[in-house]
């Protein structure tokens, strides 16, 4: 199932998931299948996709990997060391905003530095220099509510980049956008990441923003319990890409083809 690109191959695997199974115990002792063998590598400053469905268990995965859920066997590792709970080295955006209502715009921003003891002169450079990297100067004292969907989740983006983790973990963080909003804010996605890079997992359900945004593709099958799909796709198409591109429309036929996945 393993196939990646040369130049990635030879980097230094950062993040690595090994034979993970995850069973949910509920009421009563039932038993909820979610994970099954699930074994990944992905590489520094990669940006890798996972494609799935709803209830492939996509988002658990990266719960696993955020440290927020412990797997039922097998182990997740960053820089060969087990991950055994939540750190700053690991940034994550979800799909609801997620933010304080009560702080402005760089409050929000400046929370993770401000928590870890960062004298406030140095914490609002940071906060700012984010604030600024994704397109929100001028909104620094605004509240939430004042803030359309899109730029709520920049405010989130920039929170998660201002704690200087090493991987970015983002959990289909567009789906509650319009169609337009979630197209800009995938190229202004794209263009974070190229000016910062770092090791970004996204997770989503929509072939599209997979090919707009990955170095690589994996995919999870169907149904609970969530599975490694048989393909991983190489996206070798110059950036930034347009789905109107001829190439990309024979990729996404390709994975459509492949999957169970609903347009």
């Amino acid at each position: 199932m393993r196939q990646v690109k040369d130049n990635i191959a030879t980097q230094k695997v950062k993040i690595s998931c090994e034979n993970i199974r995850k069973i949910f115990i509920q009421k009563g002792d039932q038993q909820v299948h979610v994970l099954e063998n699930i074994s990944l590598d992905v590489y520094e400053n990669e940006f890798l996709v996972i494609l799935g469905p709803g209830q492939s268990g996509k988002s658990t995965l990266l719960r696993i990997i955020a440290g927020l859920e412990t797997p039922t066997e097998g182990k997740a590792f960053l820089d060969d060391k087990p991950i055994e709970g939540p750190g700053p080295d690991r940034g994550l955006v979800f799909q609801s905003y997620m933010l304080f209502a009560w702080r402005t715009v760089l409050g929000n921003v400046e929370m993770g530095p401000k928590l870890s003891g960062v004298p406030r002169e140095e914490r609002r450079r940071i906060a700012q220099h984010y604030i600024d990297l994704v397109g929100l100067t001028g909104f620094e004292k605004h509240y939430p509510h004042q803030l359309s969907g899109g730029m709520k989740q920049r405010v989130g983006i920039a929170r998660a980049y201002a704690n200087k983790p090493q991987v970015m973990l983002l959990d289909e963080p567009f789906g509650q956008l319009d169609a337009q909003t979630r197209l800009f804010m995938e190229k202004e996605t794209e263009r974070i990441w190229q000016t910062d890079k770092r090791t970004v997992i996204f997770v989503t359900n929509n072939i599209d923003e997979a090919i707009i945004l990955g170095d690589r593709i994996v995919t999870m099958e169907g149904k609970l319990p969530g599975r490694m799909g048989m393909q991983v796709y190489n996206v070798d198409l110059d950036r930034p890409r347009e789905p109107t591109d001829m190439e990309f429309l024979k990729l996404r036929h390709q994975i459509t083809e492949a999957s169970e996945l609903v347009l």
